[in-house]
């Protein structure tokens, strides 16, 4: 069984995989269009122009879009507007949103309640925060995906949080870019270690990731 690549900037040979803006050409035909401006790429940012991909595309979500700490310690004032207008947009259209929260995913947490209900599902994309976010996670019907970052045997927080992850709420990727098509690690490794660490059969580990995916994709939300 092929096993849904959640989060990518440019695909390989997985079966499905989420493709998010900034997405690299060319777009398989088993990718899944998500559409959006990345918070360290606002001065890209075009309401109308995500209206229309989104409209052209009723099988499309809005991602990656979210809030940053990496590059700044500060969160802009433009920053969250664009975050919350992407948002916006997506409960308008009835799509899920892929989110980026790297050192803030209480801030994007926060940021996404007005929208229960409004907005499908929410995939938190490389979350690395401790578990006590999970419940409020679960709460707005979201999803949290696990990457690269398992396969480094130092990473031992990281472990324990993709063990206490509820499996119904678990995908995983390989949030391969351009820049590390070569060398990114494939989600059939990533799910091959969680097995493991979830004392599960990697047949009945892939099942559930692709239960998951199906419950997530913006097709889901237009049925």
């Amino acid at each position: 069984m092929g096993i849904t690549d959640a989060h990518c900037h440019t695909a390989s040979g997985e079966s499905r995989s989420f493709l998010c803006s900034p997405f690299a050409l060319p777009q398989p035909s088993n990718a899944v269009l998500f559409h959006g401006t990345h918070p360290w790429y606002l001065d890209g940012f075009d309401a109308d122009r995500l209206k229309a991909d989104l409209s052209a595309d009723p099988s499309a979500g809005v991602g990656e879009i979210g809030l940053d700490r990496l590059k700044d310690r500060t969160i802009s004032t433009r920053m969250r507007q664009i975050f919350e207008a992407q948002l916006e947009i997506a409960a308008e259209f009835g799509r899920p949103v892929v989110l980026h929260g790297a050192k803030c995913w209480g801030e994007v947490v926060k940021a996404c309640r007005p929208y229960t209900g409004r907005i499908p599902a929410f995939l938190f994309h490389g979350f690395s925060r401790s578990d006590g976010l999970i419940p409020d996670i679960v709460a707005l019907n979201g999803y949290i995906s696990v990457g690269p970052s398992l396969l480094n045997g130092h990473a031992v927080n990281y472990r324990a949080l993709a063990k206490r992850i509820p499996l119904d709420r678990l995908l995983v990727e390989s949030d391969r870019t351009p820049e590390n098509e070569t060398s990114a690690p494939s989600v059939d490794e990533v799910a091959a270690l969680l097995a493991g660490l979830r004392a599960m059969t990697l047949d009945a580990l892939a099942a559930t990731l692709e239960a998951n995916a199906d419950r997530f994709s913006p097709a889901s939300s237009q049925r």
